[in-house]
């Protein structure tokens, strides 16, 4: 399989991450503290509140942008662009899918799409070896993505699949990885083990669930 184009001088200015998050007031020419959720990214505090996301970068130089977690302190530059455009919530069609384990999931759209599968191979990663397109290791839950289709960050529950080497019924897994072959509607998901045992995954067709 056609394995990842990595670009490690342009990772940080690739972060252009998804996902849904709470918004609170903002004074223009004001500073604020804003507190993360689960869902909370960069990308989407960059479109609420108009700011560059490396501006928002630079002001959170010891935060992770891919591991943004609920509570965590994020700091809103002062810019004089910088106006609040609402104190609500982005309005999203109330919807959620239980998994195996009985956990509510809310998401605000659902894809029909093709699902491949890789290793940590050398043979499929290249001289970067076996990480993410932002350098973190491959894991169980990393899917490769076009992220013209799907954003980087966004948080996904896969269903539809068949194959023993993966959760029954479901998993979840974030959008944290690109390949060469992976564009549109297509999802390529990174299952430990051997070469000859991932490639039984084959071709599938799956629902991806775009979680909140």
């Amino acid at each position: 399989m056609n394995r990842k184009l990595k670009n490690l001088g342009t990772r940080t200015a690739s972060l252009v991450l998804g996902g849904a998050l709470l918004i609170p007031a903002l004074t223009a020419h004001a500073a604020t503290t804003h507190i993360a959720t689960d869902t909370t990214t960069f990308w989407k505090l960059s479109q609420y509140y108009g700011i560059p996301t490396q501006l928002l970068l630079d002001a959170n130089p010891n935060v992770d942008p891919t591991n943004i977690y609920a509570g965590l302190r994020l700091s809103i530059p002062t810019t004089n662009t910088v106006t609040a455009k609402s104190t609500e919530q982005p309005s999203v069609t109330a919807q959620s899918i239980t998994t195996n384990a009985g956990v509510s999931l809310a998401y605000s759209k659902v894809l029909d799409i093709k699902a491949t599968a890789y290793s940590s191979a050398p043979e499929e990663n290249g001289p970067w070896g076996a990480v993410d397109y932002f350098g973190n290791a491959l894991k169980l839950g990393t899917i490769a993505v076009d992220p013209s289709v799907i954003p980087f960050g966004t948080k996904l529950y896969i269903t539809g699949y068949d194959f023993n080497g993966l959760p029954v019924g479901g998993m979840v897994g974030t959008a944290t990885d690109k390949g060469s072959a992976i564009k549109g509607k297509r999802v390529d998901i990174f299952i430990p083990g051997t070469p000859a045992f991932v490639s039984e995954f084959g071709i599938q067709n799956v629902k991806v669930y775009i979680l909140k």
